[in-house]
């Protein structure tokens, strides 16, 4: 069985990975104020790499912020020029549609 985190790499570069890291295997965001951050940096962000896991950061008088991992961040833009073009997201909505049909062609996932 493969691994989470090694599943989203293996599809990072698709727009996929967005869903599939995103909403699929993420059950929840993890937390952590400032002190706690800092006193434990390594290990929050081998969490947000190894996992595909969010980190949310909580800061004093401040809005809060985020932390994600580089693969997750690449994800997300290639999602957003992927669906900034309408001729892409008509090609995808007609793949999706296809598959949803069953007129889609299987392949293997180790030729990938």
């Amino acid at each position: 069985m493969i691994q989470t985190h090694e599943f989203c790499k293996k599809l990072a570069r698709t727009e996929i990975s967005t869903y599939l890291c995103g909403n699929k295997f993420r059950i929840s965001m993890r937390t952590a104020n400032y002190t706690d951050l800092r006193n434990n940096l390594k290990s929050y962000l081998d969490g947000v790499v190894n996992n595909c896991e969010p980190l949310v950061i909580h800061r004093p008088e401040n809005t809060s912020v985020v932390v994600i991992s580089l693969e997750e961040y690449n994800a997300i833009k290639e999602t957003e020029y992927l669906t900034s073009s309408a001729e892409m997201m008509k090609r995808l909505r007609s793949a999706e549609n296809n598959m949803n049909n069953r007129k889609g062609t299987k392949i293997n996932l180790a030729d990938l």
